[in-house]
Order: C-alpha cells, then sequence, then structure tokens
C-alpha cells in the first residue's frame, strides 16, 4: 500500500485545509453592485442612446439578465434605503435627501448585515447618504471596509448633518477611510473604483466571500468631468437638447458616464484576470431617473428624477452570473429596488431573521426562468421633500401607484389631481384615462391610502434637529485643524 508518512499526510492537510476551506465559502457566490448617481435608463447605448456610447456596460448587458421593468425610487437617498432594507424607504424613516430626512433608521436591518451574518466581507466605496453622524454611518450597519464622501454628494453641505468635507473637489478629493481621512489624488469615480479594486484584490485569496458595494456620486451634479472625456462629445450634442444655461452640460454628464463605463471595463476584466468571473454576482443599476441627458434620449419615457412620472424611477438593473443563470436577455416583469435584499439572501444563503420585515420579493423565478410566474403587484412611489412637519398635507403630492398594468400619478403639490395609464398601451403615458376609468383610480387610491396610513407612523426623521455643524466637517477640522471661528 501507498501510504505516505504521517508527518507528511499532516503537512499538507494543513497546507491544503485553507484551499479546501476557501473552496467550501466559495459555494456562495462573491457580490458586486455598482450603483450610480442620476444616470436615467436612456443614458446607455445598449438602451438605445443615439450619441452615448458605454462599449463595457453594453457588454455586461450582453451576459446579464436585464430586468427592463424595474423601479427605484424618484430621488437617491430613498432609493439606497429601499436597497439596503427590502422595504419602501419612507418605512426606514428616509424622505428627503437633507435635513436629517436622509438618515436611515437605527433599528433597520440592512443587507450589508444580512450578508455579514452569512460570513461575508463586505466593503463600500463612494456614496452611502444615509446618515453622515457616527451611529449611521456604514461602518455602524455592517460594513467591514468602509470608503466614503459625506453627504449626497461630494463637496455638498446643509444645515444640520448632512455634509461633505469643507471644500472638497471632484478631483483629489478627501475621502473618509474606516474613520480616517484621506486625501486622495484623481478624479473621484476613479478614485472609487481603483480602492475597490484593491480591496477585492485583497480578498480573492480569503476563504470567505465578499460584498462590494461600489456608489460613485457621478454623473451627479456638478458636471466636473476630465477634459479627455468631456471632449469626447463636446459639439454632438443637438442644441435644442441643451437650451439657454445648460448648453454643454449633457456633453459632461455623458463623459463622466464614458468615464464610470471606462472603470467598469476595469473591473470586470479584473475580475477575469483573478478568475473571480464566474463566482462572481455583478449587478448594475442606477439610483433614480434620468437628469442631464433626458432632453437628448429618454428611452420614450416622460418625466425624470423627482417626479412621479414613469422616467422618475424606471432604472436599469443588469444582473450578471451566468455561470448560475445561463439564460440571459430581458425580463418585462415588474420588479423594483425592494427585491435586491431577498434576491440576495436567496442566493447567498443568508438567513433573514424573524423579526425583519420585507416588501420585495425574491427575483431568482425570473433569474432562472424567462417565462417564470410573477404574480401582480402594487408599487407605492412618492417623491417626499415636502416641507419640514408637513407630511399629511403632502400625502398625494408628487406620488404613483404602479401596477402591472397602469401607473396612477399624481404630479403636482396641491391637492388631489390624479391621472392614470395604462403603461402596457401607453408607456409614454400620453393619453389620461382617468375620466374613463374612475373604477381604476379609486382602487388604486385606496390601496395607497392603506399604503399611507401603514407608513405614516414609521416617519421616524420628520421633527429630528440636526447638529449645529456638519459632523464630516467637525472630523475633517479635528484630523487636520482650520476649524473656521
Amino acid at each position: 500500500m501507498n501510504r505516505l508518512p504521517l508527518f507528511l499526510a499532516v503537512a499538507m492537510s494543513l497546507v491544503w485545509a485553507p484551499a479546501t476551506r476557501a473552496q467550501t465559502a466559495r459555494k456562495k457566490p462573491n457580490i458586486v453592485v455598482i450603483l450610480t448617481d442620476d444616470q436615467g435608463y436612456g443614458d446607455l447605448s445598449c438602451h438605445g442612446n443615439p450619441i452615448l456610447k458605454t462599449p463595457n456596460l453594453d457588454a455586461l448587458h450582453a451576459r446579464s439578465v436585464r430586468f427592463t421593468n424595474y423601479h427605484a425610487s424618484p430621488t437617491c437617498a430613498p432609493t439606497r434605503a429601499a436597497l439596503m432594507t427590502g422595504r419602501h424607504e419612507f418605512k426606514g424613516g428616509v424622505t428627503h435627501t437633507i435635513q436629517e430626512r436622509e438618515r436611515l433608521n437605527p433599528n433597520a436591518f440592512t443587507l450589508a448585515q444580512l450578508l455579514k451574518s452569512a460570513d461575508y466581507s463586505t466593503g463600500i466605496f463612494g456614496k452611502w447618504h444615509l446618515g453622515d453622524e457616527a451611529a449611521y454611518q456604514p461602518n455602524k450597519r455592517g460594513f467591514d471596509e468602509v470608503f466614503i464622501h459625506g453627504a449626497g454628494g461630494i463637496g455638498q453641505s446643509y444645515p444640520g448633518s448632512c455634509g461633505d468635507a469643507p471644500n472638497n473637489s471632484y478631483f483629489d478629493p478627501a475621502i473618509l477611510h474606516n474613520g480616517v481621512f484621506e486625501k486622495t489624488k484623481g478624479y473621484c469615480t476613479d478614485v472609487f473604483f481603483e480602492q475597490a479594486r484593491q480591496w477585492i484584490g485583497a480578498r480573492r485569496v480569503k476563504p470567505e466571500p465578499f460584498f462590494c458595494w461600489i456608489s460613485p456620486n457621478a454623473p451627479h451634479a456638478p458636471l466636473d468631468v476630465p477634459a479627455a472625456y468631456e471632449k469626447m462629445y463636446a459639439g454632438k450634442i443637438p442644441a435644442a437638447a441643451e437650451p439657454g444655461k445648460r448648453a454643454g452640460a449633457a456633453a459632461k454628464f455623458f463623459g463622466m458616464i464614458a468615464n464610470i463605463d471606462n472603470n467598469v471595463g476595469k473591473l470586470l476584466a479584473q475580475l477575469k484576470a483573478w478568475d473571480l468571473e464566474d463566482d462572481t454576482i455583478v449587478i448594475f443599476m442606477t439610483d433614480n431617473g434620468g437628469t442631464a441627458g433626458v432632453n437628448v434620449f429618454n428611452a420614450g419615457m416622460r418625466g425624470a428624477k423627482v417626479t412621479p412620472y414613469e422616467g422618475g424611477t424606471r432604472v436599469p438593473f443588469f444582473f450578471s452570473w451566468p455561470k448560475r443563470f445561463p439564460a440571459v436577455g430581458d425580463r418585462p416583469a415588474l420588479a423594483a429596488h425592494i427585491d435586491l435584499f431577498p434576491t440576495l439572501a436567496e442566493l447567498s444563503g443568508a438567513k433573514i431573521p424573524a423579526k425583519v420585515k420585507l416588501d420585495g420579493r425574491s427575483l431568482v423565478p425570473l433569474l432562472d426562468k424567462k417565462d417564470a410566474s410573477w404574480e401582480d403587484r402594487t408599487l407605492f412611489v412618492h417623491a417626499g421633500r415636502w416641507d419640514k412637519g408637513k407630511a399629511a398635507e403632502a400625502k398625494y403630492h408628487t406620488a404613483a401607484v404602479r401596477t402591472a398594468q397602469y401607473r396612477m400619478v399624481n404630479p403636482g403639490r396641491k391637492g388631489e389631481a390624479w391621472e392614470l395609464y395604462d403603461i402596457v398601451k401607453d408607456p409614454g403615458e400620453k393619453n389620461n384615462l382617468a375620466a374613463d376609468k374612475p373604477e381604476v383610480i379609486r382602487d388604486l387610491r385606496g390601496r395607497f391610502d392603506r399604503w399611507w396610513d401603514e407608513v405614516t407612523p414609521l416617519l421616524v426623521n420628520e421633527n429630528a434637529v440636526g447638529p449645529a455643524k456638519n459632523p464630516f466637517r467637525v472630523l475633517y477640522w479635528k484630523q487636520f485643524g482650520g476649524e473656521p471661528k
């Protein structure tokens, strides 16, 4: 019999044990989520944009299951709250992007906490926008590695808690890295993706899987972009799409997206080079409807960011894991941001605590089969942003109810003036059916009323009083000095 000496067998077992553990753990997929800021559904060449070119995102699109009827919130912090919790953002207390109403309820259970409970390493790179005070930051919400700017954008500052480091810029920004500011070099999007790649590189030999949340603040205004990217689109935008003071905005905006596209390409190439491609879910989406590019191309939709129309909430959602889901292609079923949490819970094997209640549903049946059964559902849209303490008065303002067939919209901020569109027959929301179908209006309004009664007790931030100075600024001055008197 050919037997190894005992000491050699033991030695070899010690050598191979880490690899075996890594292989076992790797049965759980790595997860990379790329979430861009203010990029609309039409801001991709694979969606038909006639000017913008996004070859790397197009390649990701080609290998992905694409949810073509996927909806977010009309603005950014609310979408992030829903993604992180699997619940409508109002249930986490997030009804605005400032005024302490962007802070996610500390009692909410986040996606990062869920995955960490399933032995994932967790990292966030870029925009958080769910609270800048210490108790609300990502390191308290399940993230091991934190590399973020403050507020809703680099350089932003508002009275109270929401604000970034003082005098911050898209170029060479000061970034909070695990509680300490680092003065980085380069363009912000490049910085975030590079830091994420480095973190993934360090994780690839570890036994535990990783969850990497990459959320650049681009292409959100201000439209600051390296000159080379702006030149790619200078002079190519029709004048009618950029009237008056907006001239040149779309070229900068598209340049910012081209830079994102380049970084996505580098990331995908690196995952392949590290032999992580087959073991990694890659998700790409945006946080709300379009902005600076909607007059160039809006995929036939009405509305944009902050509106309750289709163009305010319908966003791209690419889900790539061909090894597990080879049936790539379009899925027209009605899906939403609240579905990410239960989907990743199922695929990671993470156990959702019994006390955690979700509004979303797992997308796995649709990932598996193009023709999977999918029951109709009701999605509720509200742009929020009412004056502080005025939630009751703003109940119906800039709101919508969405089912597979209909979109009921109240576009204004005064009383009720419901519009109704058969979104299947009329995706551009041109033919208002409210007068012809009062029974549908009554039904959907009743659903909205019941939903409002459910969320109202959970609006925990409505009367919150913020600190005298932005926490990021205070921390920055403490580290570097120079606090103004």
